[in-house]
C-alpha cells in the first residue's frame, strides 16, 4: 500500500468527541525547518583524503586538551575555559566558505540483499563488490612524528597495531593517546561521509611488502610496537603528537582535486565519471546525489594521499586532525528528514512504517495503526528469534503515550459505547476487539490475533462480511478501523480492573475526582513571598479546572491544607460566612477533623475560598517555626480521598528537608566524597522505606501527587520525589526561588499543572500476539504484579516505557502486534478504556531490522535503562555497559550486513549514524558524569525527570538546539535552520538561543553589531548588556519581535517554562552555556563526540577481532 495514497472513504463515526481539547504541541511533531542548504559534505565512501588542520578561517580551534573521557553533565561547570576563542568570521553549519568541499561521484546502483544505502564507494576500478552502508573509515594515513618516516604499509590487517588493552571504557584512558590507538583531537581520518567516517577501502590486487617504521626519535612520544601489517596508504597505530592548546597547526596548502602529492603510496587517486550517478536520499538519508567540486570551496582534506603508484620514497606528512564536518550531523539528519517526510502526511495503514522524526512536524491519519504520538518503538521490524535479537543486542522497546495531546488539525480518539454488554474482548487473552481481528464463518465467530483462541461473535455485534472477508460495517466501527479509539466502560470495570478488585464504591461508578492544595506555610515559605504569590495565583487559577468534552464548569471538587510542624485543614462550606481551621497537631497519627465542607465545588464557595486565600499569607506573616513534616501532609491528602470516595491529585509546595519529629523525618545526608565510589548509588536510593509504603497506599486510593519545591538547601529529592514517582506525578523544582527572578516560571508551570487532563486511578496492560511478551517496564508509576501498571494519575506528558523480549519464534508473514489498554477515570469521573494497536514487521535477516530502527526511540529507552540502573550498580558501570552494548549493537551491523571492508573503517547503518553522538551526550549527562557544581538534588531530579519523558523530550534534552539569530532573514517567520552544538558554530559577531526543553540561554557574541544589541536590549554597547537577564525588554522593532516570538514558540513546545538567561561572550555565565555544548569536551571529563567515535570504533575493532 502506498504510503502517500490519500485514506479510503471513511464514513462519520458520529462528531469526534473532544474529550481531551488537542492543544497545538509542536514538540510532539517539531517545527517545519527551512530547506536545508546544499550540504558541504562530501560524499560516502570517497578514498580517505587527507584532513585540513586548522579550522575554517574565522575561527581557532585547538585540539582538545589530553586528558581522560569520561562522560560530562548538563549544569553548569565553573571552571576555565577550555576552549579557544575565535575571531569574528562567522562560522556556518559546515566548513566556512573559504574552504573547499571536493564531493566524489557516486557508484553504480547494485542489487543486494541489503536496502541501497546512500554510500559512494571510489570509483574508477573495482575492487570487489560495492559497499552497502554509508561508512566511515578510520584509516591512520603514514604520518611523521618526530622526523620518523613510515614506508608504504602492506594491504591485509589492522592498521592500528594489536588490539590495546583499554582501561575501562568510561574511565580514565591510558596515556598513549586519548582512547589508546587514538592522540586526543588526532583520531583515524575520516572520510567525506557526511555520515560515516570514511570510505571503503580498496583491496589492491597487487601484494605490496611488509615494512616496518622506524620510532621517533628521542624526546617525541614512544610508539606502541607493530605487530600486525598495515592496510594501504596507512601509518603505525601509534598516537602522533599531540600539539598544546596555544599552539595551532600550520595550514596545509589546498590542492587542486586529483594533484599529485608526496605521500605513502595506495590505489589510484578518484577520476569524476559521469556516467555513475549518486543513489537516491534515503530516509533519514544525509545526502542527495554525489556532486562535482564546488565553487570557492578548497579542500577541506589538503593533504590527500595519492595512490596507485609503486613504492617510492616515503616523504614527511604533517599530523592528521579529524575533521568534524566528516561525521554524522545530527542537525543535517533533521533537516533532511523534515524537508523529506514534512511534507505528506503520515498515513498508518501500513504495518512496519518507521515515522518521520520526532523533530519532524508532520499530520498523521490513522488507518488502523495507532499514531507514533502515541507509540513509537526502537525498531519497526523485529528479528523473528530470540538468537537475532541477542546477537543483535538492539533493545526492543514501545515508548508509549496513552494519553498524549494531538495537534488541532488531529481527532481525539473517538468513544465507542456498547452499552451493558461492554467492549468486545477475547476469551481466553482478554484483547480488545481491533482492526487486526480476523472474523470467519461467514461473520459468526472470530479469531483472536493475539492468541488464535477462536471466539463467538454476540448476536448484537453480528455483522455479515464482503467478498474480502471483512466486515461491511468496518469503516462504520472505530474499533475495527482505527488504531486508537476509547470504548465506554461498564459496571464490571468499576469494580474489578484487568483480574484485580478494586475500591468498592457505594455506587458502582466512580465519584469525580479532587484536588488538594497543601502549603507549606514555614519561615522560608512566608520569608521569600511564595505563599503570598500562590493563594493571589489560584483565586483566578480555580476557574481553569480541566473539564470535560464541552461542560459549562469542572466537575472537580477542591480542598485547602497549610503545614509547618503541625496541619491546618480548612472548612470552605459555601454556607459559612468565613472559612474555618482545624489544627491537627498529632502528626504520628494523622486523621482528617472534618468531612463536610473540606472538599467543595469552587463556583458554590468561590466567596469563602477567595476569603481564605486573602487570609493565610497574613495568619503566618510573623511565624517563626523554621522545621516542617512531610509524609504526615501526604497521609491527610490521602485520608481525605478516602473518606470522600473518590481520586484525586495533591498539590504540594514544599520548601524544606523534613526534619521534624513526624513520620518520614529525614537528616541531610548529603556527601560529595561518595561520588564515583561504589556508594554513590546510595545518593539516588531513598533514605527510608516509609515513603514506597506511603505510595503504595496513595496508589491504592487513586491519589496522585505533584510535587513543587522551592530549597535553597538540600532537601534530598531522591527521597521525597519517591511519592511523586510511584503516583504518577510530577515534580518540579526552583532552587534558591526569588519572586522577582522566577514568578513567571513557577506560575506558568502550576497553571499548566492544574489545567492539564488527568485520567485518575488507572491501570495499563500491554498485550502481545504470540511469540514475544512485555518483560519491564520504566516511567512513573507502581506495580505490584508483573503485568499491570498502577497510575494514581497520568496525564498527557507522562510515558511508559515497554521492553519486550522473545518467548517464541515470530512469522514474517504475520508479523507482530502490541495493543496497550489503559483504563481510567475521566477529570468527570467517566470510567474508560482507551486502546492503541500497533503491527511490527518481523524479518529473518538483520540487515532489515537495522534499515528500520529509530535512533531516537532507542537513546530514549538507553537513558532510562541507565538511570534506573543507578540506584543498584556503580555509575561508571553503567556507563560501560552503555558503551559496550552500543559497540555490540554496531559490530554486529557490521560484521553481518556490510560488505566486507577493512578492519580500519568504521561502517554505521544508515538508520544509526546518529547512535555515538547521542549515546555520548547521555554518557555526559548529570546523571551519570557530574560537574563540580552539579548537586545531589540535580542529579536526583533530573534522573527521575528523565524516566517518563517522551522521545522529543529526551532527543532535545541530550542534544540541545543551537538557533543563529542573525542569519536568517527578519520577515522570515520560520524557525532558523539549527547549527550544531559545539563552540566551534558560535561566531562572535552573533547572537544564539539554546534550548533543552528545561533551559533557555541566548548566547550574545562580544563582536556583534550595536544595531542588534539596541534592536534586542535597548543599550548601544555590548558592555552594557546585563549579564544573567532573564527576560528582554520589549521594544517596538521587527528583531525584537521576532526572537521575543520565537522564544515563545519554544515555550510552547515544551511541557515546562524555560526560563531565560543571557549570556555574554567571555562572561562567567558562559562556562553554564558552554556545558550544553554538547559536541565539546566537557569540563568533568566527557568526551568530545570526535573523540568519543574514535573510541566506539576501537570498541568495535576489539569485538570484531
Amino acid at each position: 500500500m502506498n504510503v502517500n495514497q490519500s485514506a479510503p472513504p471513511v464514513p462519520p463515526f458520529g462528531q469526534p468527541q473532544p474529550i481531551y481539547p488537542g492543544y497545538h504541541q509542536s514538540s510532539y511533531g517539531g517545527q517545519p525547518g527551512s530547506t536545508a542548504p546544499p550540504t558541504p559534505y562530501g560524499a560516502y565512501n570517497g578514498p580517505v583524503p587527507g584532513y585540513q588542520q586548522t579550522p575554517p578561517q574565522g575561527m581557532s580551534r585547538a585540539p582538545p586538551s589530553s586528558g581522560a573521557p569520561p562522560a560530562s553533565t548538563a549544569q553548569a561547570p565553573c571552571g576555565p575555559a577550555t576552549y579557544g576563542q575565535f575571531g569574528q568570521g562567522d562560522v556556518q553549519n559546515g566548513p566556512s566558505s573559504t574552504v573547499q568541499v571536493q564531493r566524489l561521484p557516486g557508484s553504480q546502483p547494485f542489487g543486494s540483499p541489503l536496502a541501497p544505502v546512500v554510500s559512494q564507494p571510489a570509483v574508477l576500478q573495482s575492487y570487489g563488490p560495492p559497499p552497502t552502508s554509508a561508512q566511515v573509515t578510520t584509516q591512520l594515513a603514514g604520518m611523521q612524528i618526530s622526523g620518523a618516516v613510515a614506508p608504504a604499509p602492506p594491504t591485509s590487517g589492522m592498521g592500528y597495531g594489536p588490539p590495546t588493552s583499554l582501561a575501562s571504557a568510561s574511565g580514565s584512558f591510558p596515556n598513549s593517546g586519548l582512547y589508546g590507538s587514538y592522540p586526543q583531537g588526532q583520531a583515524p581520518p575520516i572520510g567525506q561521509a557526511q555520515g560515516y567516517l570514511g570510505v571503503q577501502t580498496p583491496q589492491r590486487s597487487a601484494p605490496s611488502q611488509a615494512s616496518s617504521f622506524t620510532p621517533p626519535a628521542s624526546g617525541g612520544p614512544r610508539m606502541p610496537s607493530v605487530t600486525g601489517p598495515l592496510l594501504p596508504g596507512q601509518g603505525f597505530g601509534g598516537p602522533p603528537v599531540s600539539q598544546p592548546n596555544h599552539v595551532s597547526s600550520p595550514s596545509p596548502q589546498a590542492l587542486p582535486p586529483g594533484t599529485q602529492m608526496t605521500g605513502p603510496p595506495g590505489p589510484p587517486p578518484p577520476m569524476h565519471s559521469p556516467q555513475q550517478p549518486g543513489y537516491q536520499l534515503q530516509q533519514n538519508g544525509s545526502f542527495g546525489p554525489a556532486r562535482g567540486p564546488q565553487p570557492n570551496y578548497g579542500s577541506p582534506y589538503p593533504g590527500a594521499a595519492t595512490f596507485g603508484s609503486q613504492p617510492g620514497p616515503p616523504q614527511p606528512l604533517p599530523p592528521k586532525r579529524l575533521d568534524p564536518d566528516a561525521i554524522p550531523s545530527p542537525i543535517q539528519v533533521i533537516e533532511d528528514d523534515r524537508n523529506n517526510r514534512g511534507t505528506e502526511p503520515f498515513v498508518t495503514g501500513v504495518r512496519g512504517q518507521v515515522p518521520p522524526l520526532v523533530t519532524t512536524n508532520f499530520l498523521v491519519k490513522d488507518q488502523g495503526n495507532a499514531s507514533p504520538r502515541y507509540i513509537r518503538c526502537t525498531s519497526y521490524n523485529i528479528p523473528c528469534t530470540s538468537d537475532m535479537a541477542k546477537q543483535a543486542q538492539v533493545p526492543l522497546a514501545a515508548v508509549i503515550k496513552p494519553l498524549a495531546r494531538l495537534p488541532p488539525e488531529e481527532a481525539s480518539p473517538y468513544v465507542v459505547d456498547h452499552g451493558e454488554s461492554g467492549p468486545l474482548r477475547c476469551n481466553r487473552c482478554k484483547a480488545y476487539m481491533c482492526p487486526f481481528m480476523q472474523f470467519i464463518e461467514g461473520g459468526r465467530r472470530f479469531q483472536c490475533c493475539f492468541c488464535s483462541c477462536i471466539n463467538d461473535v454476540p448476536p448484537q455485534y453480528f455483522q455479515h462480511l464482503d467478498h474480502t472477508g471483512k466486515r461491511v460495517d468496518a469503516y462504520d466501527r472505530p474499533e475495527l478501523s482505527l488504531g486508537s479509539y476509547e470504548f465506554l466502560a461498564t459496571v464490571d470495570y468499576c469494580k474489578v480492573r484487568e483480574g484485580k478488585l478494586l475500591l468498592s464504591f457505594p455506587s458502582p461508578f466512580p465519584s469525580p475526582p479532587a484536588f488538594i492544595f497543601m502549603i507549606d506555610v514555614s519561615y522560608n515559605a512566608i520569608r521569600t513571598g511564595l505563599v503570598r504569590l500562590l493563594c493571589e495565583e489560584l483565586k483566578s487559577l480555580l476557574d481553569f479546572l480541566p473539564r470535560e468534552g464541552g461542560a459549562e464548569e469542572s466537575a472537580i471538587r477542591v480542598g485547602f491544607v497549610t503545614y509547618n510542624k503541625v496541619l491546618h485543614f480548612y472548612n470552605v462550606k459555601s454556607s459559612l460566612a468565613q472559612p474555618q481551621m482545624m489544627v491537627v497537631s498529632d502528626v504520628a497519627d494523622m486523621f482528617v477533623p472534618l468531612l463536610d465542607g473540606f472538599l467543595v465545588n469552587v463556583i458554590e464557595s468561590r466567596a469563602v475560598i477567595t476569603s481564605l486565600l486573602d487570609q493565610i499569607p497574613e495568619m503566618f506573616a510573623d511565624t517563626r517555626e523554621t522545621e516542617t513534616v512531610f509524609a504526615p501532609v501526604i497521609q491527610a491528602g490521602m485520608e481525605a480521598l478516602k473518606a470522600a470516595e473518590c481520586a484525586g491529585k495533591l498539590f504540594l509546595f514544599h520548601t524544606s528537608l523534613p526534619m521534624a519529629e513526624a513520620p518520614g523525618k529525614l537528616k541531610n545526608r548529603d556527601d560529595r566524597k561518595l561520588i564515583n565510589t561504589d556508594k554513590e548509588k546510595t545518593l539516588f536510593q531513598p533514605q527510608t522505606g516509609a515513603y514506597q509504603t506511603l505510595a503504595k497506599e496513595c496508589v491504592a486510593q487513586g491519589c496522585c501527587v505533584d510535587l513543587f519545591l522551592f530549597p535553597n538547601q538540600y532537601v534530598d529529592v531522591a527521597t521525597l520525589s519517591v511519592v511523586p514517582q510511584l503516583t504518577g506525578g510530577s515534580v518540579y523544582k526552583y532552587a534558591c526561588f526569588q519572586v522577582e527572578n522566577d514568578q513567571e516560571r513557577f506560575l506558568s508551570d502550576l497553571r499548566r499543572d492544574v489545567q492539564k487532563v488527568v485520567g485518575f486511578d488507572a491501570v495499563m496492560r500491554v498485550r502481545t500476539s504470540t511469540g514475544i511478551r512485555a518483560v519491564d517496564f520504566f516511567g512513573a508509576f507502581y506495580m505490584s504484579n508483573t503485568t499491570d501498571v498502577e497510575l494514581a494519575g497520568l496525564d498527557g506528558d507522562k510515558t511508559v516505557t515497554v521492553e519486550f523480549k522473545h518467548d517464541d519464534r515470530l512469522n514474517e508473514e504475520s508479523g507482530a502486534l502490541l495493543q496497550c489498554a489503559l483504563l481510567y477515570t475521566s477529570c468527570a469521573g467517566q470510567r474508560r478504556l482507551r486502546i492503541h494497536n500497533l503491527a511490527l514487521n518481523c524479518c529473518t535477516q538483520l540487515a532489515d531490522m537495522y534499515r528500520n530502527c529509530e535512533t531516537d526511540t532507542l537513546i530514549n529507552y538507553m537513558a532510562k535503562f541507565a538511570y534506573r540502573a543507578v540506584l543498584n550498580s556503580p555509575v561508571k558501570a553503567v556507563r560501560d555497559t552503555l558503551i559496550t552494548q552500543c559497540a555490540q549493537i554496531l559490530a554486529c551491523y557490521r560484521k553481518n550486513c556490510a560488505s566486507p571492508s577493512s578492519a580500519g573503517q568504521l561502517i554505521l547503518p544508515e538508520c544509526m549514524k546518529l547512535l555515538p553522538v547521542y549515546l555520548n551526550c547521555v554518557l555526559k549527562s548529570d546523571v551519570l558524569q557530574p560537574g563540580a557544581e552539579v548537586t545531589t538534588d540535580d542529579r536526583a531530579y533530573v534522573r527521575q525527570l528523565v524516566t517518563s519523558m517522551d522521545v522529543a523530550e529526551t532527543n532535545v534534552f541530550f542534544y540541545p538546539r543551537l538557533l543563529p539569530l542573525t542569519k536568517s532573514p527578519i520577515e522570515s517567520t520560520t524557525e532558523p535552520p539549527a547549527v550544531r552544538a559545539s563552540e566551534e558554530r558560535l561566531s562572535n559577531g552573533d547572537v544564539y538561543l539554546l534550548e533543552n526543553g528545561l533551559n533557555l540561554f541566548l548566547w550574545v557574541g562580544a563582536s556583534v553589531q550595536q544595531g542588534v544589541v539596541q534592536s534586542l536590549f535597548s543599550v548601544s554597547s555590548f558592555s552594557q548588556i546585563t549579564s544573567g537577564l532573564s527576560v528582554l525588554p520589549i521594544l517596538d522593532n521587527p528583531l525584537s519581535k521576532k526572537v521575543r516570538d520565537l522564544i515563545d514558540s519554544l515555550r510552547a513546545q515544551r511541557s515546562r517554562y524555560m526560563k531565560l538567561i543571557v549570556v555574554k561572550q567571555e562572561d562567567k555565565l558562559e562556562m553554564l552555556f558552554k556545558h550544553f555544548l554538547v559536541e565539546d569536551k566537557s569540563l568533568s571529563g566527557g568526551a568530545s563526540y570526535v573523540d568519543f567515535l574514535c573510541h566506539m570504533h576501537k570498541e568495535i575493532r576489539q569485538l570484531l577481532s
